[in-house]
């Protein structure tokens, strides 16, 4: 059978090279109807920290990861003692005593030729010689990452190492201590590096921040979860949206790029737009409700949510992220939304005292109020000023939002309601 594992750090925060990590090799898992499995390498006393080991377990799940078994290699020391004393028995390792007469275990590296057979990669060769003995336990007890990799892996019967291929270094270190231990080798595969679009190593500004952060800023699991799967690898016929339930019957290790993929934000701003589109309108409410009482736009306990729903259904189709409906909507909530400065030194800084004045007439004239008399009403008078309908819109638009950009603004009037569009047009009559 099949097993993977993924084996991150408490050190930091799940991040988005790891996601991809973990996405793949649940993926593969899935893929072979094998075994997933979470191991954390918290064996860095100092720097290992309970809240990444939470938030590391809490993202996976936000993801839709489900592990079938879960280690800690802080647990397992003894295990690690055990096999660096056979190597001791066998001659194959040494101690070394520091000046405070603590001992380290040492093994023997030996001139050899390695060579493995990527999945991903193909056949890569390794000269030994290049390779300095290697420390297996540190002089304070503790197994260094190399060592205690190959008991873990050995021991959990994992089959297949999927992994970033900053780690192939490490690759000919492990396979001489798989054999000086007498353990079968497992199969090696290591995914390309994620790079910014400015063709660096990822950084914070360029997209590498944490797994829940992504979520904080108003990113779909599932949204996150398509995007990762196209960085080095794709699903055919040019398609960029693909679920991860179809991923599982299209997957194959084999298939994945070798050269270096591209992590942009404008990218996932699109795939999570297209998720937004068509997310149930019900739960996007549910996510937005913390966000607008943080804001102090609605109290949890005494809102409108079938109002809210009704704005949901009217941004969701706009959104690049979910977050930005607080800002995009903030004109509902409040009683005088703030006017952005460039806009309203555009559409503002002329005397339009006559036109929203008509217009708030006009408007409170209509015995039905509803979107289509509204616009019918606006196209009225357009007419009869003789002036273009965007020579209107648009400072119509951000006198009652504050904003050039948002949904119809027709369907903006409608469900302002009629009393709050007329006193925010009526503010800018002289």
């Amino acid at each position: 059978m099949v097993r993977v594992r993924f084996a991150p750090s408490p050190t930091g925060n799940l991040h988005i090279g790891g996601g991809r990590t973990a996405l793949f090799n649940w993926l593969f898992s899935q893929s072979q109807k094998g075994k997933f499995i979470l191991r954390i390498e918290d064996t860095d006393k100092e720097r290992s920290k309970k809240e990444f080991v939470d938030e590391i377990l809490y993202s996976l799940k936000w993801l839709g990861f489900n592990w079938d078994e879960l280690y800690y290699q802080s647990q397992r020391f003894d295990r690690y003692r055990m096999h660096a004393d056979k190597l001791l028995k066998a001659g194959l390792a040494y101690v070394e005593k520091s000046p405070e007469g603590k001992e380290a275990i040492i093994y023997k590296v030996l001139p050899q030729k390695i060579k493995v057979q990527d999945l991903i990669r193909g056949q890569i060769e390794f000269d030994s010689s290049l390779i300095k003995d290697q420390v297996l336990i540190k002089s304070d007890g503790t197994p260094t990452y190399n060592f205690a990799c190959v008991v873990d892996d050995a021991e959990m019967n994992i089959t297949h190492i999927i992994r970033g291929d900053d780690h192939i270094s490490n690759t000919p270190k492990q396979i001489m201590l798989y054999e000086a231990l007498g353990f079968a080798l497992p199969n090696f595969a290591h995914l390309p590096l994620i790079m910014g679009v400015d063709g660096g190593r990822l950084s914070k500004r360029t997209g590498a921040t944490a797994i829940s952060d992504y979520r904080k800023m108003g990113y779909l699991s599932e949204a996150l979860l398509n995007y990762l799967l196209l960085l080095s690898w794709a699903p055919g016929d040019n398609r960029e949206l693909i679920s991860v339930k179809e991923a599982v019957k299209l997957f194959d290790i084999k298939n994945v790029n070798k050269t270096s993929a591209t992590f942009d934000l404008k990218k996932l701003d699109w795939i999570n737009n297209q998720y937004l589109k068509s997310a149930d309108p019900e739960k996007l409410a549910d996510e937005l409700i913390p966000l607008l009482e943080a804001k102090h736009y609605i109290n949890r306990d005494n809102f409108d949510r079938p109002q809210l729903l009704v704005l949901v259904k009217l941004f969701q189709a706009r959104l690049p992220r979910l977050n930005d409906f607080v800002d995009w909507a903030d004109f509902f909530f409040l009683e005088e939304p703030a006017i952005d400065p460039a806009a309203k030194e555009k559409y503002l800084s002329q005397d339009l005292s006559k036109e929203f004045s008509l217009f708030a007439q006009k408007i409170d004239s209509l015995d039905c109020f509803d979107i289509t008399n509204i616009e019918t009403s606006f196209r009225g008078l357009v007419a009869e000023l003789g002036i273009e309908a965007k020579k209107l819109i648009h400072p119509v638009r951000v006198a009652l939002t504050g904003k050039t950009i948002g949904p119809g603004l027709f369907e903006v009037i409608y469900y302002l309601g009629k009393e709050r569009s007329k006193r925010r047009l009526l503010k800018w009559v002289k």
